[in-house]
Parts: C-alpha cells; sequence; structure tokens
C-alpha cells in the first residue's frame, strides 16, 4: 500500500492520518481529491458505518480506503448521542449547537461520566473480507460550561479527570497522545507494520 484513500473531508483528521503513516511510507489521500462524496452513515454503530465509509471510497478510487467512525458516549444518556454526535443538534452540523443541546439535555443529571470512541478501519480494497479494525476510547466526564478554545466538537466540555484539563485545553499533542482517536491510530499502525510485504 503506497496510496491510502481517507473516507473523510475533515482537515483535522487528514492532518493526523498524514502525519501517522508518512512514516510507514504510505500516502494518505482526501477522498474529494478523487472527486469520491460523502458515503451515507445509517447504521447503529460505530463499526459498521466506517465499514461503509471506507468501503464507498475503495469502491469508487480502486485503493486501499481507510475510515473513522467516533462520537462521544454519555453513561446517563445509555451511549447517546453516540453514532449521533456529529449531529446531535440537529442540521446542518454544528459544535456549538451540538453542546449546547448536550449541556440542556444533562442539565439536571447527575452523572456526568462519558467517554469518547473511536474505531477505525482499513480495506486493501473494495471487497476485503478482512478489515484492520482498530479502536479507542477516552474516558471522562462532562462539564456544566465549555472550557478551552483548542480542539473541536465537544471537547470544549469533555473533562480528562486525570489530567485536570478539558480536551480544548490540551495542547495537540497531548490530546494526540491520550485521545481516543490516538489510541486507535497506534493500534492500527501496529496491525499496518504487521501486515506481510
Amino acid at each position: 500500500m503506497k496510496t491510502i484513500v481517507l473516507a473523510s473531508s475533515n482537515a483535522g483528521k487528514i492532518s493526523e492520518l498524514r502525519n501517522l503513516f508518512e512514516g510507514l511510507g504510505i500516502e494518505v489521500v482526501p477522498q474529494s481529491h478523487y472527486g469520491v462524496s460523502e458515503a451515507e452513515e445509517p447504521h447503529p454503530t460505530f463499526v459498521e458505518n466506517a465499514l461503509a465509509k471506507a468501503r464507498h471510497a475503495a469502491r469508487h478510487t480502486g485503493l486501499p480506503a481507510l475510515a473513522d467512525d467516533s462520537g462521544i458516549c454519555v453513561h446517563a444518556l445509555r451511549g447517546a448521542p453516540g453514532v449521533h454526535s456529529a449531529r446531535f443538534g440537529g442540521e446542518p452540523r454544528s459544535d456549538t449547537r451540538n453542546n449546547a443541546h448536550l449541556l440542556e439535555t444533562m442539565a439536571h443529571l447527575k452523572d456526568r461520566r462519558a467517554h469518547y470512541y473511536c474505531v477505525l478501519v482499513l480495506l486493501r480494497h473494495e471487497h476485503d473480507s478482512e478489515p484492520l479494525i482498530a479502536e479507542g476510547a477516552w474516558h471522562g466526564e462532562i462539564l456544566h460550561a465549555p472550557r478551552g478554545d483548542g480542539g473541536f466538537g465537544y471537547d470544549p466540555l469533555f473533562l480528562d479527570p486525570l489530567l485536570g484539563r478539558t480536551g480544548a485545553e490540551l495542547p495537540l499533542e497531548e490530546k494526540r497522545r491520550v485521545s481516543h482517536r490516538g489510541q486507535a491510530l497506534r493500534a492500527l499502525a501496529e496491525r499496518v507494520c504487521a501486515l506481510p510485504s
């Protein structure tokens, strides 16, 4: 695999994945470069949605494809917003609206436990029956008000109690070290390195 198409147009994800795979001698190119539209994400699980996105990108480009699906899961909300994290506050997607809706939904809840979850899927081709799958989880709690100016998504509300800072307060390198996506990326890199050449 010399080139992998990334089933995402998210600039942050593209940069993070490029940095990781550059060290493995693999170029990561966003699907938009090939004119591939975003895939539907109709499934109830992260892994099914990631598989659908990777298969869509592989089908339209003929290249190995990488996709992630991730979100925040709140214990007291039985795992919601979960796979609906990006659109929790409605359409069009808005981090500000999503965060406001989460705070409103949790206004009277004492149990603030939550975790970010990420699953990454790498398909060597459209019909790959043995996809490489890696996952990561970042545990913390939801604050009553946002803190910090960095990150994206629910980062201003998500407190890592061990570090005492929100995802939006962490320097990028430290966030990559502890985050759900960082964990999944490292696990996937190990699996890619273990592939027969």
